[in-house]
């Protein structure tokens, strides 16, 4: 039977298309705030990293009722990096709102939500947002939006989709482009009316799936999933199964249920619904909370493969200590494996020696998001350079090939056609967009070219292309790719730089540091101009010799660069690693592969 009070819905979309805004005026326009409250804007973007970025990176959830039905809504990243978040979200709902932009149209990662959501059945309503924007084409994005349903191989009746048009930042929806209603009442309709309630069996055993897993410091560990049979009683005993053989037996000490804006405790939750529950202390993602007599397990959640991986091991550095609060490989080890039950695409191994773990993921922002949040708890360590993961099949090695889609204006055009011709990526499609004079290139390309790719674009572009990626498959090995044509510039003592030394030094390429800064042996300081590395003195002190004639001369520097820590991660070659600190980043040479430089 299905349950007729409630609706699960996931909103997926491509990266930057509104997921977070539509959740926002969805929020407001259901009254979850009082009218003289203050609330910030993408509320649903709760941490300080979500917030700096503006982009979402765990997905989360919130409800809101309308005329009498609960809707639960779940908010997911657009990053294909986070792709394994969408992916295990998918499993709690019964339909999706597919937010498209009405310039855009369906973007890579619009495609891959999309095919997962397709083959789960889900129901599918089309909204395409920001269409007060001057250049939207809705008749583009719709016939656009049903030929990807066709390509994956839709149902026709997912592919009679119901379509939505909506501005998400003025909270308006309506059925027509022309035709917006004052709110968003034409968007809630049809989710009501389209997307079915949960199907469920009452009167079964009891069965839940952990799709989340969130940490409080008083409950310890969350589980939060939807109850697909059975009833939910705070207090019960329950048998937790991982597959058929393995189980154990736990006791719910707390139950919660999702309404407004918080979590709301309850006393029992009935099938169909969506909640959050605490005292079984070992939960993972993918277990199922059974009934303890009949209790069966439901199929574990299946998340695709990780594409690159990066070795992270102690400081090594002689600076090592002086910022960080855990620098053991104990307190790393630790760590890691403590990111593993949230993070299901996630992979970390054992590393050579007992001081490294190589960490595998779905993109280098996804393993940049957890260096950064580690280096913000107050850990320290170094991490190697991105490498792609390769599959061996029939004595041939396989790497792992993306497509890449470049927005770029026609003058720039050539430069990036260039670029990405030298790192070995396929054109197979390129058309007009819009009129603001901007083309749409296709690339296949493989991973190992787009790592520091973005910053090379946006350099031969003068940081007008947009680049989106999307993991394709895997293809035969493509060749050597010769990602940075300079050298570095290599302090070859350690001390304090001072501003004497770095006016020569900086005849000899761009540097990174500043006068002042402290500076050890093997340290990179600067881009070479030329390829090579070259080693520098950059704590060379004036001879203080017959001071009056020889007068200070004023000295002016260059602005140091100031790399992120996205952009050392894609500047580093294979011999050199990035230090990171609660403080700083700094990159040198690795000193176990370290070669003579001249």
């Amino acid at each position: 039977m299905r349950r007729g009070d409630v609706r699960n819905i996931a909103i997926v979309a491509h990266v930057d298309h509104g997921k977070t805004t539509l959740v926002d005026a969805m929020l407001r326009q259901s009254k979850v705030f009082r009218d003289n409250q203050f609330v910030q804007e993408r509320i649903m973007d709760s941490n300080d990293l979500e917030r700096e970025r503006g982009i979402t990176i765990l997905s989360k959830n919130t409800s809101i009722t309308y005329k009498d039905t609960k809707i639960n809504i779940i908010d997911t990243p657009g990053h294909s990096d986070f792709g394994g978040e969408v992916e295990r979200i998918l499993n709690m709902v019964e339909g999706v709102l597919l937010v498209v932009d009405s310039v855009e149209g369906p973007m890579p990662q619009t495609r891959f939500v999309l095919k997962k959501a397709l083959e789960f059945g889900h129901a599918v309503v089309v909204v395409v947002n920001k269409i007060d924007r001057p250049s939207a084409r809705p008749d583009f994005v719709i016939n656009s939006t049903f030929e990807l349903f066709i390509e994956l191989n839709a149902t026709d009746e997912q592919c009679d989709f119901q379509s939505i048009y909506a501005s998400g930042i003025k909270g308006k929806a309506g059925l027509s482009p022309d035709d917006l209603a004052e709110d968003l009442g034409p968007l809630f309709e049809a989710i009501m009316r389209c997307i079915p309630g949960p199907r469920i069996e009452k009167d079964g055993a009891l069965q839940m799936l952990a799709t989340n897993i969130e940490y409080d410091e008083h409950k310890g560990r969350i589980a939060i999933g939807r109850v697909h049979a059975g009833i939910l009683q705070k207090g019960m005993d329950v048998r937790v199964c991982t597959s058929e053989d393995s189980c154990r037996f736990g006791r719910i000490s707390e139950l919660f249920v999702y309404e407004k804006f918080s979590r709301v405790p309850a006393t029992k939750v009935e099938a169909g619904d969506i909640c959050a529950v605490c005292g079984i202390e070992d939960i993972q993602i993918g277990e199922t909370i059974a009934d303890k007599a009949f209790g069966k397990p439901l199929p574990s959640i299946k998340v695709e493969e990780p594409t690159v991986k990066m070795a992270f091991s102690i400081n090594t550095s002689p600076f090592v200590g002086r910022e960080g609060k855990y620098v053991t490989s104990r307190n790393l080890r630790d760590r890691l494996f403590r990111e593993l039950e949230r993070n299901l695409a996630m992979k970390v191994e054992e590393g050579e020696t007992a001081d490294t773990f190589v960490v595998s993921g779905r993109g280098t922002l996804h393993i940049t998001i957890l260096i950064e949040n580690m280096r913000r708890e107050g850990y320290e360590f170094m991490v190697g350079p991105p490498k792609v993961i390769n599959k061996k099949v029939d004595d041939k090695v396989l790497e792992p090939y993306e497509i890449a889609t470049v927005e770029v204006p026609e003058e720039h055009m050539g430069s990036v056609v260039e670029l990405l011709g030298r790192r070995r990526g396929q054109m197979f499609d390129m058309q007009g967009v819009g009129s603001e004079g901007t083309t749409l290139l296709k690339y296949k390309i493989p991973t190992r070219g787009l790592l520091g790719l973005r910053n090379a674009i946006l350099t031969a572009s003068r940081g007008t292309a947009i680049l989106n990626t999307i993991f394709d498959s895997y293809g035969p090995w493509a060749g050597d790719i010769i990602t940075r044509d300079q050298g570095s510039l290599v302090a070859f003592e350690d001390g304090t730089s001072t501003s004497y030394a770095l006016a020569s030094s900086q005849d000899r390429g761009q540097m990174f540091i500043a006068p002042g800064a402290g500076v050890y042996k093997g340290q990179i300081v600067g881009i070479h101009q030329r390829t090579g590395d070259l080693s520098l003195n950059v704590c060379k002190k004036k001879a203080a010799t017959n001071v009056r004639s020889n007068k200070e001369q004023t000295v002016v520097l260059d602005t140091p660069l100031d790399y992120s820590l996205d952009d050392c991660i894609e500047y580093i070659l294979e011999d050199e690693l990035v230090e990171v600190t609660p403080s700083s980043i700094r990159m040198c040479k690795n000193p176990k592969l370290a070669k003579k430089t001249r």
